[in-house]
């Protein structure tokens, strides 16, 4: 028998599982659907590869969810500084200077997950479906969606959730585009332990070849973001762990410190994809699946983050006041409140990194001047750090510690 949904969403991931938890109690018959569920977390494991910076607004969100207690049960290093610097520009950003005790968390990915779909189990309204595949999905805007699982069950949904990646299943069967370019670089991610302890600063310094990035981790660890062409990024890959300790002890900053042992590596191309549109009757795009954003401030997650609220504000809302949630009219709220909002943060991280990746003289003197002037300049730096912080700009009530129901 078809089982019936007011909201199923396909893909358990950090947004995905946002997504339910923003739904959890409320009036909505809600499922979530994730093939392969994250390994359990040991305290005695080394950290994942995989972590993102959350932000201010996505610790709130996760917070206000229930989920942040996860979080802190497990592991997450806050950090209270960041710096960004060039040959001549240099510039600090610190929580104290706009009353905040951090400006955000380096959480591991599996972490937040972990967290997210552990706090679902107290919601009576969401069902998680978890390692069953989707086998076919049978869109119509005139009706809701028929989904077949691997196990043979058939659900159905008044509103699809997309929530799948960046190659998203979902995206692709509805007939949803995406407009997308390769930035022809990649980005060596590098797993180190430190003779320093646990740090409270991530910094970013731009030379040439592209951007070196540190991002601590709790303990004497950090994850080492290291920006060059896909050609570079092969060859150090490949090396040994002593050989690529030596390139990165010739490579990157004094403030480093000395690193005792690489412990791990992954890489990954660079790419920027949007979503032409978000929604279509009775189908949502979240996260990846809607955007994909250049890594260098790590806001990509944030902002799949507040998707995730801002979607859940507008179907509970709707559907408290008897509105059909399927309709066209009531998703393009969601789309309105957050595809200009994602676009412009796209294109900021899009501009930063084009400037900061350019040789020409001019430029350089621009930037080194615009880092130079944010150092001096108080309201602009204390902007950009809100910015930074997902505080700037229209947040959703879990945003901003307002639950919807």
């Amino acid at each position: 028998m078809k089982e019936m949904f007011d909201v199923v969403i396909v893909g358990g991931g950090m947004v995905g599982a946002a997504v339910a938890c923003s739904l959890g109690g409320s009036s909505l018959k809600v499922a979530l659907i994730e093939s392969s569920p994250p390994e359990p977390f040991s305290e005695d494991q080394p950290h994942d590869l995989r972590v993102s910076a959350l932000s201010i607004a996505s610790k709130t969100i996760l917070d206000t969810v229930g989920a942040w207690q996860g979080v802190e049960t497990r592991r997450s290093c806050p950090f209270r500084r960041m710096r960004v610097w060039e040959t001549a520009g240099d510039t600090e950003f610190c929580s104290d200077d706009i009353g905040q005790p951090a400006l955000g968390y380096i959480v591991e990915n599996r972490v937040t997950q972990l967290a997210l779909l552990e706090r679902l189990q107290d919601f009576a309204n969401v069902e998680r479906i978890f390692q069953v595949p989707v086998k076919t999905i049978d869109y119509r805007p005139d009706r809701p969606t028929d989904l077949e699982l691997a196990d043979g069950r058939l659900l159905s949904a008044k509103v699809l959730v997309a929530a799948d990646g960046g190659q998203s299943r979902v995206r692709q069967t509805v007939g949803l585009g995406v407009t997308s370019w390769d930035y022809k670089q990649h980005a060596l991610v590098i797993y180190i332990e430190t003779a320093y302890g646990q740090q409270d600063i991530t910094w970013q310094r731009f030379v040439p070849t592209g951007p070196q990035a540190f991002l601590p981790l709790t303990g004497p660890y950090g994850s080492i973001v290291w920006y060059h062409s896909p050609d570079e990024i092969r060859r150090l890959k490949a090396l040994s762990d002593e050989a690529l300790l030596k390139e990165l002890v010739a490579a990157f900053p004094d403030c480093l410190g000395k690193v005792n042992k690489v412990l791990g590596r992954a890489s990954f191309p660079l790419k920027r994809q949007h979503a032409q549109d978000y929604v279509k009757t009775g189908v949502v795009l979240v996260g990846d699946a809607a955007h994909m954003i250049n890594p260098l401030a790590g806001q990509g997650v944030n902002i799949g983050l507040l998707d995730a609220a801002a979607l859940a504000e507008v179907l509970i809302e709707a559907h408290g006041k008897g509105h059909d949630i399927r309709d066209l009219s009531v998703l393009k709220r969601y789309e309105a409140v957050r595809k200009n909002e994602n676009l412009k943060m796209m294109t900021v991280m899009d501009a930063f990194y084009r400037v900061f990746s350019n040789r020409l003289l001019p430029l350089k003197f621009i930037r080194n001047l615009g880092l130079g002037l944010a150092e001096r300049i108080i309201p602009a730096k204390t902007k950009v750090m809100r910015a930074a912080m997902g505080l700037e700009g229209n947040l959703p009530k879990l945003a901003r510690g307002k639950p919807i129901v």
